[in-house]
């Protein structure tokens, strides 16, 4: 088996065992909190027969290992809550069911991840470009002006709160100058131009912000890169200055920018809370914190461990990328 095919199996392997510890690790935290999931179920009153009658409909009255393999079961195939005509269907992948909301958890992540992903995407293309083009002007204009004021830049942007540059951003382009939206989300399908000019605000907060890694991180491995023999060899042999930077300079130092890039947008998809809570969009946050605060268990748990797999997903991918780019880490 070639060496990069290799590599993608180990690490798919690796992948899949760390999500099973992960979920195993997040479900007994959750499930082990006071709060007791058929007791909030049950209603009000709840007399000792009818909370019993809820445990059991939900299969909260089972063993805790029992529950867990109850829950892995529904991620692959699918679980169904309770018997007879008043059985409730929970078709795979099922990451749970909420009975306060009377919907799948599956259900209602697809329905918010829609939000969360134009997001993330959005905002992941313009803090790339924003920050690797600064980087590398800072780097190509090491102590003169625009190094100072690329680097000064990113300074300000790691100092910067999302929520209080998002805020900030209503305030001045929402209700001053009212040029942009200040809340709300339209559906792609619906209308692309509103969509975009909805999400113009919250992906330029997130981008700014964003890029200031990519600035200081570009530069100084771009520095490092140019610095080195074959740098000074393809000069020497006449390779034109664009040439120099962008083939031998910027592809060198890709493989940490791409690492970053990979963990900020995983983490980003499992939810921008903040963001999502500042201008008002329904995404996977702030499903994430209305679960928190109406102590749905059942949508926390979901919803993390869906978190979880697009981290560990873009881990994955970012290696299978590192292998690609530089064979030495597959042979490895």
């Amino acid at each position: 088996m070639p060496d990069l095919a290799w590599f993608v199996v180990r690490r798919l392997a690796a992948a899949i065992l760390v999500m099973l510890a992960l979920s195993l690790a997040v479900y007994l935290i959750f499930y082990a909190l006071p709060a007791d999931p058929a007791h909030l179920a049950c209603g009000k009153p709840c007399t000792p027969d009818r909370l019993e009658q809820a445990r059991h409909f939900m299969q909260l009255d089972q063993s805790t290992l029992q529950q867990y393999l109850n829950f892995l079961k529904g991620v692959f195939a699918g679980r169904t809550f309770g018997e007879g005509t008043a059985a409730v269907h929970c078709n795979a992948p099922c990451f749970g069911y909420s009975f306060p909301l009377a919907r799948p958890v599956t259900t209602l992540i697809i329905e918010r991840l829609p939000v969360t992903a134009s997001i993330a995407l959005g905002a992941a293309v313009l803090w790339l470009l924003i920050g690797v083009s600064l980087g590398v002007v800072a780097a190509l204009n090491r102590g003169r002006l625009l190094d100072r004021l690329a680097v000064g830049f990113a300074l300000v942007g790691v100092a910067s709160p999302s929520f209080l540059v998002g805020l900030l951003a209503i305030l001045v382009f929402g209700f001053w100058l009212n040029m942009v939206p200040v809340n709300g989300y339209v559906p792609f399908t619906e209308s692309p131009v509103d969509w975009a000019w909805h999400l113009i605000t919250p992906w330029l907060v997130l981008a700014l912000i964003q890029a200031a890694a990519y600035i200081r991180l570009t530069r100084a491995q771009m520095l490092e890169e140019l610095s080195l023999d074959h740098i000074t060899t393809a000069r020497a042999k006449g390779a034109g200055e664009s040439r120099v930077v962008l083939r031998h300079g910027l592809r060198g130092a890709l493989v940490p920018i791409v690492t970053l890039f990979g963990l900020d947008l995983g983490g980003l998809l499992g939810g921008a809370i903040l963001t999502e809570k500042v201008f008002s969009m329904q995404g996977l946050g702030e499903l994430l914190l209305s679960a928190v605060g109406q102590l749905d268990v059942a949508v926390v748990v979901g919803t993390t461990l869906f978190s979880a797999f697009l981290i560990i997903l873009a881990n994955l991918l970012v290696d299978i990328v590192h292998g690609a780019l530089d064979p030495r880490v597959s042979h490895g």
